[in-house]
């Protein structure tokens, strides 16, 4: 087996987080694990985390709880990819929506620009928009709330 090989194998492994891969054949017998020491602070990591936690949980689940609530209450348009937001077509246009605007599911509210591809983002619902949650010209993440409709 040549280097490169055994590198693409290491590659894929690191990509589909593998941790052992293994091969036998006639003329040779490879084995690769990887990540052992890391392994061992994993383990170590929740040790020390256990001791603490036992009154974190108590404070942090009702604030869980509420958060869930209020988040079910807010209908948001959602990113649905990774890229920078734009309101406008071009600066110099004016935005697709603004607060109070009547919007459909083919009705498109926003671009966003990812690999410089400029991607129409459409409301996907029917609605009045009540917030943007997004300064234009931002970077957004897949799934992250840009708009307040109602």
């Amino acid at each position: 087996m040549k280097i490169d090989e055994i590198k693409t194998i290491v590659k894929l492994m690191s990509e589909h987080d593998l941790t052992e891969f293994k091969i036998e054949a006639e003329e040779m017998r490879l084995c690769i694990k990887r990540g052992a020491t890391e392994g061992v602070s994993v383990i170590a990591a929740p040790q020390v985390v256990h001791s603490s936690i036992p009154a974190a949980p108590a404070v942090s689940a009702p604030a869980t709880v509420e958060s869930t609530k209020s988040a079910v209450a807010v209908n948001t348009i959602d990113a649905p990819i990774v890229g920078t937001f734009y309101r406008s077509p071009s600066p110099d246009t004016p935005s697709f929506v603004k607060p109070g605007d009547k919007v459909q599911p083919d009705s498109v509210v926003c671009i966003i620009e990812a690999m410089k591809v400029m991607n129409e983002i459409k409301a996907e619902k029917s609605g009045v928009i009540k917030e943007i949650l997004v300064e234009n010209s931002s970077p957004v993440e897949y799934g992250q709330p840009l708009f307040v409709i109602e």
